[in-house]
């Protein structure tokens, strides 16, 4: 029955393997990752249920970009993640993200009413807002090649009788009269004003309740501007707290290195419980080679994202893929030991049951700790936490099933029972033999492997207590203090309600702080 489920796990996870292949985090990849942190507003406190909603209309908006495979992610109460896989230059992105998106609909008054400059840069009176963003049920971008408009925005309102209000009373005004446009503000400033239709009768109004935003639009700004109208408004303002941008030959060199090592690692580990326990370090290693392909199968199945620390999770899980092993075979040997009669086989059987409850609690502190990277944790740093739990449980697997079928197996032919000293197992190995020699006992220096200890414990919390904990934004954070580069500091500006810096700095990476900038070029997609 053992042999069964171990043939079928092996079986199902090289299929997984060979029709499907892990996604890969932007680390590996290639893309932009930009961490957004959301603060409290005259109108609304940064609480997680702004920031759920802040990642909801910023879905909305990324998606009308046409980047595929976006990742969106809450961390923590006022924190938000966003994932661009392929993208190298973020600056639209990032124009797209911090831009507040007020959208309303105004009568335009002949006298009184808001002083304010049309599209074109004329005077114009502006009345109460008629109708506001969230009236908005749907807006697209579109081009008009047979009246040589050129591009434009197409908006439909859930409330027709609102928009048919507000023509039917511009209506009433003569044509070329001020008083018939519609003036439409995008964070309070005209970005469109047209008129009324000469068609349409005073008191009438256009029915249907949709309309067009036209305009000196390109492609992309009409794009920009339907995206923006159809996410909404962010309900609390939001600042860029980091900025990263990882090239795809990085990321593929990445991927290179991670390999290289792991396969080092597998090969170093496999050559020494090989030389260590013989015929037993043989199977071990081919469990090696299983716990690499169940641990590959179940990334691929569970759809998780590899990054560059869930590698370096991966590799590191190896060594703890071959300890339970080294605990079973050391047991396995203590039992030939006390009962050698009893033949190589019975005393491996042995020690797999008996070292069942080592190996289990070792692992289970593995796994409490990786769960607390995940929950805790963001980005690259929960990547990691996924993968080591995955190692451990695929370490789990390939020990206690694999290798003990073929380890039984392979024990109970009759050349092997013949030779026990091929196993590995018949005598207690020359590492215990030397201490046992040596007659070796620490506990007679207790007092001072203690006072040792107990410096060491000291010197570390008082490290921690006088420095701090340096944390990184995965972990929630601060980004560092904006470096001054070329003799010019950070230059703060408005933005509708919320404050923003845009850095003057170039530095060997990035700058980091809001308004971040590359390479000593600010973004243009920063200042509106």
């Amino acid at each position: 029955m053992r042999a069964l489920l171990a043939f079928a796990v092996i079986a199902a996870s090289l299929f997984i393997t060979l029709t499907t292949s892990p996604r890969l985090g932007l680390d590996l990849r290639g893309g932009t990752q930009i961490v957004l942190q959301t603060h409290d507003s005259p109108y609304a406190k940064a609480d997680r249920g702004a920031t759920d909603r802040t990642v909801e209309v910023l879905r909305k908006r990324i998606d009308a970009l046409g980047v595929g495979e976006t990742g969106l992610t809450r961390s923590g109460d006022n924190r938000v993640i966003v994932e661009l896989p392929g993208v190298q230059d973020s600056g639209q992105a990032l124009g797209v993200i911090r831009r507040t998106a007020q959208l309303s609909f105004h009568s335009v008054a002949d006298t009184g009413g808001r002083a304010m400059l049309d599209e074109k840069g004329r005077p114009l009176n502006v009345g109460p807002a008629a109708l506001a963003g969230k009236d908005v049920g749907k807006a697209q971008a579109g081009f008009d090649p047979e009246n040589l408009r050129g591009w434009f925005v197409s908006v439909g309102f859930r409330h027709d009788a609102a928009w048919q209000r507000l023509t039917a009373k511009a209506a009433c005004a003569a044509p070329g009269d001020p008083v018939r446009r519609i003036a439409i503000l995008l964070d309070d400033k005209v970005i469109s004003s047209p008129q009324v239709d000469p068609s349409v009768r005073c008191g009438a109004g256009i029915p249907g309740g949709s309309t067009q935003i036209t305009g000196e639009f390109g492609e992309k700004e009409a794009k920009d501007l339907a995206a923006l109208i159809q996410g909404g408004a962010l309900p609390v303002p939001v600042d860029v707290v980091e900025q990263r941008t990882v090239g795809p030959t990085l990321g593929a060199e990445a991927i290179n290195a991670s390999a290289q090592a792991a396969v080092i690692g597998v090969v170093l580990t496999a050559l020494f419980v090989i030389w260590v326990y013989r015929l037993m370090g043989l199977i071990a290693a081919v469990g090696l080679a299983a716990y690499a392909l169940i641990s590959y199968a179940a990334l691929s199945a569970m759809g998780a994202t590899l990054t560059l620390p869930g590698l370096a999770g991966f590799v590191l899980a190896i060594g703890m893929a071959v300890d339970a092993n080294v605990l079973v075979f050391e047991r396995a040997r203590e039992e030939q030991a006390a009962m050698p009669r009893r033949g190589v086989r019975a005393a491996l059987v042995r020690g797999f049951r008996n070292a069942w409850s080592a190996i289990a609690d070792s692992n289970m502190t593995t796994l409490l700790a990786a769960g607390l990277l995940f929950f805790l944790s963001s980005g690259p740093v929960r990547g990691f936490g996924i993968t080591l739990s995955i190692g451990v449980l695929a370490s789990f697997v390939s020990a206690l099933l694999v290798t003990r079928v073929l380890a039984e197996w392979a024990t109970g032919r009759r050349a092997v029972m013949a030779r026990p000293s091929v196993t590995g197992l018949a005598t207690t190995g020359r590492v215990r033999r030397w201490i046992e020699r040596r007659d070796l006992d620490l506990m007679r220096r207790r007092r001072l492997w203690l006072s040792v200890s107990g410096v060491a414990v000291a010197l570390a919390v008082t490290g921690i207590v006088v420095r701090g904990l340096n944390l990184g934004v995965e972990l929630g954070g601060r980004p560092s203090k904006p470096e001054r580069g070329n003799g010019a500091g950070p230059r703060w500006f408005d933005h509708g309600s919320a404050n923003y810096v845009m850095l003057d700095c170039c530095v060997p990476l990035r700058c980091l702080g809001p308004g971040s900038t590359r390479f000593g070029k600010a973004l243009a997609s920063d200042v509106d």
